[in-house]
């Protein structure tokens, strides 16, 4: 028995680390993943990708800025648990409102800190990310029992997700001055700096829930379509890869980024696979195949399409291209259409928070609604 008063982060293939509660008390499942940022963390918990997952931060001291009411990705927190190393005790930052520890408890998300995050990044690095649970207060229980709870939870490799984070109705988000376009986003798991970044540049934008139809994506009159970021097994997704076809044979302009370029690369016709450990973080490499141009970019996926940097390949809608790939270890980041007007990336150029090298895709995808 683990003595009480603290908290256990349980691993599904038995190792246990042991640490302080930290937010709400109870239990948290979902899949252990380390997230490499060292800023951003707000970011990081309210963005609808990391739902059903236990985020690690492998900075070891968290929270230092507080909790604002400004820098939100959507209208709540997304992560199962949280595990933190050294948080702060006291916040220091002119637009802090409250500790994040006191806004983890208010949103009752389970956390945990005092524990060895690099021993932690280090073991998950080598076995994969995994089924998890972070335990305090009464849910404290014989290891036996906890790993058991751990291990009857659903994996996330089948899971379908994306109907747990999407709007539940259609909603505008209006163009900051004279509109030049309108956009229909699939929101998937979208995050608030993705529309504001297309508003910015004179684009409304129309955020759809993730079961539209054809109809109802037409029924807008889009000038372009954009496939959101969003959480979950990318094979799960056919009513997107089905709408993202129709889309594709009208050859309206599409923008694809994260879960979208996945989407956008099966209904090209290639495959996706569960990565080891995925790419999360702010300081991930891509390489453009067509320029050598590196960006440094934000990332969160643990899905990725098959294929190889720089190949060409038929699909239903003529020739297409993996366009980015990461120099780590060859994962496709974007893939390219040689004959209709879509392409997407893997990583996310709205950067929030994060590098800005990637924040020119977004005057590309209005290149090509200028040129329909």
């Amino acid at each position: 028995m683990i003595l009480n008063g603290t908290g256990a982060l349980v691993l599904e293939d038995g190792r246990v680390f042991v640490g302080n509660s930290y937010g709400a008390t109870g239990v948290a499942l979902g899949e252990a993943v380390f997230c490499t940022g060292m800023t951003g963390y707000q970011e990081t918990l309210t963005d609808p990708s990391y739902h059903r997952q236990i985020v690690v931060q492998t900075a070891p001291q968290i929270g230092n800025t507080g909790w604002n009411d400004e820098d939100d990705e959507s209208a709540r927190i997304w992560v199962s648990g949280y595990v933190v190393r050294d948080p702060a005790r006291t916040p220091s930052n002119w637009r802090s409102r409250r500790t994040l520890d006191e806004e983890l408890s208010r949103q009752g998300v389970v956390g945990i800190s005092g524990v060895d995050t690099r021993s932690l990044t280090r073991h998950l690095r080598e076995r994969g990310a995994m089924r998890a649970g972070v335990f305090s207060g009464d849910a404290l229980d014989e290891k036996s029992t906890m790993v058991e709870h751990v291990r009857s939870s659903p994996p996330m490799k089948g899971a379908n997700l994306a109907h747990d984070v999407t709007t539940r109705r259609p909603y505008v988000v209006p163009a900051q001055g004279k509109t030049r376009f309108r956009v229909a986003a699939l929101d998937l798991g979208i995050k608030s700096n993705t529309p504001r970044q297309m508003t910015q540049r004179g684009i409304e934008v129309h955020v759809l829930p993730a079961a539209s139809t054809i109809d109802d994506l037409l029924a807008v009159e889009p000038d372009g379509v954009f496939l959101s970021n969003g959480p979950g097994d990318p094979q799960t997704q056919e009513s997107a890869v089905a709408l993202t076809r129709e889309v594709l044979g009208r050859e309206i302009p599409l923008f694809g980024i994260c879960f979208g370029n996945q989407i956008l690369g099966r209904a090209l016709g290639l495959g996706t696979y569960k990565m080891r450990y995925g790419h999360r973080g702010l300081n991930i490499p891509v390489i453009d195949v067509e320029t050598g141009k590196v960006a440094i970019t934000a990332q969160n996926h643990g899905f990725a399409l098959e294929g190889e940097p720089g190949q060409t390949f038929d699909s239903p809608f003529g020739t297409a291209r993996i366009s980015h790939y990461c120099p780590n270890d060859d994962t496709v980041e974007g893939v390219r259409c040689l004959d209709v007007p879509a392409f997407s990336v893997q990583y996310h150029p709205e950067a929030a928070a994060g590098p800005h090298d990637a924040s020119p895709l977004f005057d590309e995808f209005l290149t090509l609604l200028e040129a329909r």
